[in-house]
């Protein structure tokens, strides 16, 4: 059993691979896996570079390219430097995207939320070590990282994060803490096990998480959980700001109130 291809900071998916199961289709994975080698790439990939990533030989990384292609689901980059995802990709985003009954049923609460505190709000959903932000909605001042829909962030050093361990019992939050790498993105993230656990704990007490400059530098991001009807956290709607404009106690008293009415509404459906 092994995870496939990992995804933004180094967190692997969920999704394990049991290679021994017989329903499992070996052509998939390996297209799924050429597929994922792009998470990391910050240029077009070169077929010995898709090979490489994906850990499989050139000639299965050329058929598989070349079947990809095909379908529109891997391209040439407009310089003819190497391959990049096809359009058709965006298809299955949007799929999951109006398919998904939480995002349904939080993307008005998000919108009306944004229009009262005009900083960025995010939704994101949970996947193992991870968050995935599935809404993003900016204030006046972004930059093309912080817009991305499908963008990933550690558990254990977010907002988001803490909120969502807040509402796991202890065993579960010491398990992805043991299970994360808990490196520090920057200067400010939090990587010691017993910090974690604090900050968790001031969650559970505050009805929020808060984040300083963990991720990015220069951003202040508090969180509430979203939850399903038995109580599992599903994610968490966060509201980011910057340093230069808010201070943590004003941050907080501002826009945790709203937060957790927007978390509410949501939950309550």
């Amino acid at each position: 059993m092994r995870y496939i291809q990992k995804g933004e900071y180094g967190v692997p998916p969920s999704t394990s691979i049991d290679e021994n199961d017989p329903l499992f289709v070996q052509a998939i994975a390996r297209a799924m896996q050429v597929l994922s080698t792009f998470h990391d790439a910050s240029k077009p990939l070169t077929l010995n570079e898709i090979a490489a990533a994906g850990g499989m030989g050139k000639s299965a990384a050329q058929r598989v390219v070349h079947t990809l292609r095909q379908l529109g689901y891997v391209q040439r980059d407009a310089d003819d430097r190497g391959y990049v995802p096809g359009i058709r990709i965006l298809d299955h985003t949007r799929d999951y995207l109006r398919l998904n009954p939480l995002v349904a049923r939080a993307s008005p609460v998000l919108m009306e939320l944004r229009r009262s505190v005009r900083e960025r709000v995010d939704l994101s959903l949970r996947d193992g070590l991870r968050l995935i932000y599935a809404a993003r909605l900016q204030s006046k001042r972004e930059t093309f990282f912080a817009t991305l829909v499908g963008q990933s962030v550690p558990i254990y050093c977010t907002s988001g994060g803490r909120a969502v361990m807040a509402h796991m019992s202890d065993d579960e939050v010491d398990e992805i803490i043991e299970r994360s790498e808990r490196r520090e993105i920057t200067p400010k993230t939090i990587t010691d096990p017993q910090a974690i656990r604090a900050k968790v704990q001031e969650a559970r007490e505050a009805g929020y998480a808060l984040a300083l400059e963990e991720v990015l530098q220069g951003e202040i991001a508090i969180a509430t959980a979203l939850l399903s009807p038995e109580g599992r956290p599903l994610g968490a709607i966060h509201i980011a700001g910057s340093l230069s404009e808010w201070d943590a106690e004003s941050f907080c008293r501002r826009f945790a109130p709203l937060a957790g009415e927007a978390a509410g509404v949501i939950n309550r459906f």
